[in-house]
């Protein structure tokens, strides 16, 4: 049985917790070129990461990250238009990629029928990982935040989708949140080298004390994330640490 070890940082404010997941990204980063020349990242939605997304946008990391040996990808997106201001690539492309020299972005295609759509993301995984035989993309890093009921990418509570062991990429269709949606499955976040989950507010306080419990049983979705051959890491802000 593998044992997932976590590191945690707390910071003073949602400026702190984007430099010290810049800097695990650019840790990560090296590594990967290091051992292969190429960095696979998943972004996450939502206003947490933007941030971040703003501070890897200034000059200075273009000093850091070579983006022409970075490859983007998606954790999950709303079944939205690409225009939408609900979606998730909108946003990265408007505060990040559109302001660096990134030129390999995978989106997925929110606008598509979601079962289409999830079978195309899969495909273009396995093409792109060079998968066969039911193995699991390798993300070198994801980027992944945590709601108020402790969801996770897309990943609700109590959802089938949870014991989904077969597919990389599912279509989602929670109750009381608006679109369907399309998400990497668990398998997939459990199977990266390293996945850095952010966290900020007052309102996120409550869901932490289980969420971030590896020792209990998992009863939620982003307690679920444990990367067996990975790293884990949680970045929060005083605010959601104190509560």
């Amino acid at each position: 049985m593998s044992v997932t070890h976590l590191s945690l940082y707390v910071t003073a404010d949602e400026e702190a917790m984007a430099g010290e997941a810049a800097r695990i990204i650019a840790s990560q980063y090296r590594r990967a070129i290091d051992e292969k020349g190429l960095f696979t990242i998943a972004l996450s939605g939502g206003k947490t990461p933007l941030p971040l997304f703003r501070l890897l946008a200034r000059p200075e990391w273009s000093k850091v990250l070579d983006w022409t040996k970075i490859v983007v990808y998606w954790t999950d997106e709303r079944c939205v238009s690409p225009e939408s201001e609900d979606c998730n690539y909108r946003a990265a492309r408007a505060e990040l990629l559109s302001r660096v020299d990134a030129t390999r972005y995978y989106r997925m295609k929110g606008e598509d029928i979601p079962e289409k759509a999830a079978k195309a993301y899969s495909d273009l995984l396995s093409e792109h990982f060079g998968l066969s035989g039911g193995a699991l993309p390798r993300f070198d890093c994801i980027l992944l935040g945590v709601g108020t009921d402790g969801h996770t990418a897309s990943l609700f509570p109590r959802d089938p989708a949870l014991s989904n062991n077969k597919d990389m990429v599912l279509d989602i269709y929670p109750p009381g949140h608006g679109s369907p949606r399309l998400t990497l499955s668990l398998p997939v976040l459990n199977n990266a080298g390293c996945c850095i989950f952010l966290a900020s507010g007052r309102g996120k306080h409550h869901i932490l004390s289980t969420a971030l419990n590896l020792m209990a049983a998992p009863a939620l979705p982003a307690q679920m994330v444990r990367p067996h051959s990975g790293e884990l890491c949680w970045i929060i802000d005083d605010t959601a640490y104190q509560g």
